[in-house]
């Protein structure tokens, strides 16, 4: 997969003039789904806006969460007191490549957006995953939605995609990683609304929680010895993966799955939690 417009995606592109206004319209859109068109909850909201504002210098910061619908991103950062409209803070977000870069005018539009195109099934070392990394490796903000498609059911969170996990291990420095759980969002925007299609606008008069976690601890050092250790003893199909902090294929699948694992019990324990407050 190239990497399409990637040039329109530097914040020097015209000046920064081009962001600032996208991301000004964007948070304009989410603001009006999350605060006045529906009402949303945020629990646990200063953790998310601590680390934005004043993790360490330089440290990477990547927030999952479950994906419920088309609009989670970017209404999911229109609730009260998030920093919406500021370019500099806005997240890098990994897009599907076939919804939001399948022509010249969306692929321009959400470049300026901070979207990065990923090609669903092209597999973790796609072109455009070291895209992602070179902005953890600068410190920066990333969003994904690991589970690599939209789930509008009320279900446990299932098996993660290795992408985000990869991006962990493969990155400088290890980015705290933030889990956040939604609901409400399958209701504003449903994939079958009317004759089996989304609606045209977002609904409105719904109910939103989001429920914000705690940066997850991962003990890499350790975790890559165990890695290594457990490829040994079990067998893993190989497909050509390339070798990357030192691990061969068999120990990154290990590795892989046991971070995908943690991510994805940090995020039912969420969603668990985000139950209790919808009965209340």
């Amino acid at each position: 997969m190239s990497r399409r417009m990637e040039w329109a995606a530097k914040s020097d592109h015209l000046g920064g003039i081009p962001r600032k206004v996208v991301v000004a319209a964007v948070g304009a859109f989410a603001k009006t789904v999350s605060c006045l068109l529906n009402t949303t909850s945020v629990h646990n909201a200063d953790t998310l806006l601590r680390l934005l504002r004043s993790r360490p210098p330089r440290v990477p910061l990547i927030t999952v969460s479950n994906h419920m619908s088309t609009l989670d991103d970017p209404s999911m950062w229109g609730f009260k007191g998030f920093p919406i409209f500021d370019a500099n803070l806005a997240r890098w977000v990994l897009a599907a490549e076939d919804i939001c870069f399948k022509n010249s005018l969306y692929s321009y539009i959400f470049r300026l957006g901070k979207c990065i195109p990923i090609t669903r099934g092209g597999g973790i070392y796609q072109e455009n995953m070291n895209e992602a990394l070179e902005h953890l490796n600068n410190g920066e903000w990333l969003h994904a939605f690991p589970e690599g498609k939209v789930y509008q059911e009320d279900a446990p969170i299932g098996r993660l995609k290795w992408g985000t996990a990869s991006l962990i291990v493969r990155a400088s420095r290890t980015p705290i990683v933030l889990p956040i759980v939604h609901h409400g969002f399958h209701e504003v925007m449903p994939e079958k609304y009317i004759f089996g299609r989304r609606p045209l606008v977002p609904l409105w008069n719904k109910k939103i929680d989001i429920i914000v976690g705690d940066p997850i601890e991962f003990d890499l050092p350790a975790m890559r010895d165990k890695a290594i250790s457990q490829s040994r003893i079990e067998s893993f199909p190989t497909t050509g993966w390339p070798s990357t902090s030192g691990l061969d294929e068999a120990a990154q699948r290990c590795l892989y799955s046991t971070i995908s694992d943690q991510i994805r019990a940090a995020m039912e324990k969420l969603r668990c939690l985000g139950k209790s407050f919808l009965k209340r």
